[in-house]
This record gives C-alpha cells, sequence and structure tokens, in this order.
C-alpha cells in the first residue's frame, strides 16, 4: 500500500532511467544475435550455391576435355559465358613421368580443372582426372 501512497503524494508513473536503460541494453543484445545470425545465413547460402554449382561446371569442364585428342589437349582457361557469371576456368595439362621408364613416350597425362567464383577467387574447386593415351598404331 505504501507504493500507491508514493505515487499519489508525488504525481509520478512511468518508468525511471535505469529501466529504460535495461530495457534498451536487453534490445541492443537481441538485435545484435539477430543480426549476427542473419549474416551468417547468407554466407552460408553462398558457400552453399557454390558448393552445388562448381562442381556440376568443372564435370562439364572436363567432359569437354576428355573429348579432346591428344593433339588438341592443351593447358587454357576462360569463363562461361553469361549463363553463369563470375564463374572461371582454368584447364591444366600435364605429362605424367615415370622415373622407370625414362625414354618411353608418355601416354598418360594429368589434367586439373580448377572453377572459381568471386572478386579474388575466394571459392576454388578442384577436379584431377588421368587419362591414358594409347600409342598409334
Amino acid at each position: 500500500m505504501e507504493f500507491m501512497t508514493f505515487t499519489k503524494r508525488y504525481g509520478h508513473s512511468g518508468f525511471t532511467l535505469l529501466e529504460v536503460m535495461i530495457a534498451v541494453a536487453i534490445i541492443a543484445i537481441a538485435f545484435t544475435a539477430v543480426l549476427g545470425s542473419q549474416s551468417q545465413s547468407v554466407s552460408l547460402a553462398i558457400e552453399s550455391r557454390f558448393n552445388t554449382m562448381a562442381p556440376l561446371l568443372a564435370q562439364r569442364k572436363m567432359a569437354q576435355v576428355e573429348s579432346e585428342k591428344l593433339e588438341g589437349l592443351a593447358s587454357d582457361s576462360g569463363d562461361f559465358g553469361e549463363d553463369f557469371p563470375g564463374y572461371t576456368w582454368q584447364v591444366d595439362v600435364r605429362d605424367v613421368v615415370f622415373e622407370e621408364l625414362l625414354g618411353v613416350p608418355e601416354y598418360l597425362k594429368r589434367i586439373d580443372v580448377t572453377v572459381a567464383w568471386g572478386e579474388d577467387k575466394p571459392y576454388q574447386y578442384h577436379l584431377r582426372l588421368y587419362r591414358f593415351f594409347p600409342r598409334a598404331p
């Protein structure tokens, strides 16, 4: 009952500065957590999109490389055009050398395909294939 007397006597009804500051602090902490979660969600969505698209594009490029004959096989790079903006590819073709078989022509090739995305290429996907070319008769 004394509280009722206090309000009636001084005519104060409302919140104190301390109560308002505590409420603002609680709201700020909640908003910080929500915004951090939103930022992480966007980042995961971007990474998920790359992790879905890059293997498909790398397999597509590797299929094109596999259809090449030995004479047409060379290292190269480029992009996927307007259909996949920001995605680039690089093909690296190297001979596989066996120390024991020096002097024997190399017919085994190591083919590396790299698909990258982003401004400074922060996302990269690598695919490697070894391909044997039989000797011409």
